[in-house]
């Protein structure tokens, strides 16, 4: 269940980048998810909340600007499977995995990256212009990422 829930978050990266790290932070700040004593427990701090927050919101506001770059250029991609990476990790490491919950959160980035992509230009093909589709997709990625970190099994401390 948790290395489903890694993978999970990791397509959320790649989606959105900063959405997921951004409720895994959450998620340690308030207990739902205990990195204390590990070397992620920053992710639990309120300074973690609050950077991964405001570049979340900075990436939904970005992300709809036409000058956006695609998510595939390398950049880009490279971010999605660094943060898949670091919240996969997360979600592993009280349960003793962070490992494979690091290699599941970059293989779910790969798919969110590129699953996301192409779901969202048939739904901008379908809508005739994109914004929807942006929206909509904001919309999975940030509900997604809550249920994910709702769905945390609580563990002993690490």
């Amino acid at each position: 269940m948790v290395y489903i829930l890694a993978l999970l978050i990791g397509v959320v990266a790649g989606l959105r980048a900063m959405t997921a790290p951004a409720a895994i932070a959450w998620a340690a700040y308030l207990g739902w998810l205990n990195l204390s004593g590990s070397w992620l427990s920053f992710m639990g701090t309120i300074w973690a909340v609050g950077i991964f927050t405001i570049l979340a919101v900075v990436e939904l506001v970005t992300d709809q600007l036409p000058s956006t770059p695609s998510r595939k250029v390398p950049q880009q991609f490279g971010a999605r499977l660094i943060m898949g990476a670091l919240t996969g990790a997360a979600i592993g490491t009280p349960y003793g995995g962070w490992i494979v919950g690091l290699i599941a959160g970059i293989i779910g980035a790969a798919i969110g990256t590129y699953g996301g992509a192409a779901v969202r230009a048939k739904l901008a093909a379908s809508f005739g212009k994109d914004p929807p589709a942006a929206f909509i997709e904001d919309a999975v990625a940030i509900v997604a990422a809550y249920l994910i970190v709702a769905s945390l099994p609580v563990a002993a401390a690490v």
